[in-house]
């Protein structure tokens, strides 16, 4: 079973956006998925609640509030929704229990500054020292090529995180949380958009 997690204790950052895509991919891939949202906002709940009959499935794992509940024992591949300002224990033992970590980050200065701290406790953290646990950064809303980009790696490479890919702003990723489907869904290939996805999806289905 892969276990997955999404963070990052800055709100509004994607992660919820993040979260619903990795669901389709993977549940269109045959896969069974359940998908769980610690956040109490519960976004990626309320999207999988809209998603259209007609769709791929992708199941709800049930989870405690901020504290993990063992996914369904039929599941393939568990996606885990995570509340800002997680940190500490609640970190600790989410960390323990999952084997990737998907990290989404904007390129905006208070959001970089906002995730320093979360990025210094990851990195001391036994079980991503030990490589038990995967970490892949990827910005979020911000073109590779530009200058915003280019900050951000030199951000995160005080703390060894390689920034893996760049996920542009589009109105795509609006309607897809509108509607409960996502770029995936789509019958027609999803061109450059699906390009910048790629590098994490590849890194996730890679044995380290």
């Amino acid at each position: 079973m892969r276990k997955i997690m999404v963070a990052n204790p800055k709100g509004g950052c994607g992660k919820s956006t993040v979260a619903v895509h990795l669901a389709t991919w993977f549940a269109r891939s045959d896969e069974v998925v359940y998908l769980g949202d610690l956040d109490r906002q519960q976004s990626s709940r309320r999207w999988l609640d809209g998603r259209p009959n007609s769709a791929t499935t992708i199941r709800h794992w049930q989870t405690a509030d901020e504290a993990f509940a063992p996914p369904p024992g039929d599941c393939n591949v568990a996606i885990l929704d995570t509340p800002a300002g997680l940190h500490g224990k609640p970190l600790k033992a989410l960390l323990r229990e999952v084997d990737r970590v998907v990290v989404p980050v904007s390129p905006s200065r208070f959001d970089m500054l906002a995730s320093q701290e979360f990025f210094a406790e990851l990195a001391e953290t036994k079980a991503v020292r030990k490589e038990r646990v995967g970490i892949a950064i990827i910005g979020m809303r911000v073109d590779g090529r530009t200058q915003a980009s280019k900050q951000l790696v030199e951000f995160l490479q005080q703390f060894d995180l390689p920034l893996l890919t760049c996920i542009r702003h589009a109105q795509r990723y609006v309607i897809a949380i509108d509607t409960g489907l996502t770029l995936f869904d789509s019958h027609a290939a999803p061109g450059a958009d699906g390009e910048q996805w790629q590098p994490l999806l590849d890194w996730l289905v890679s044995r380290r």
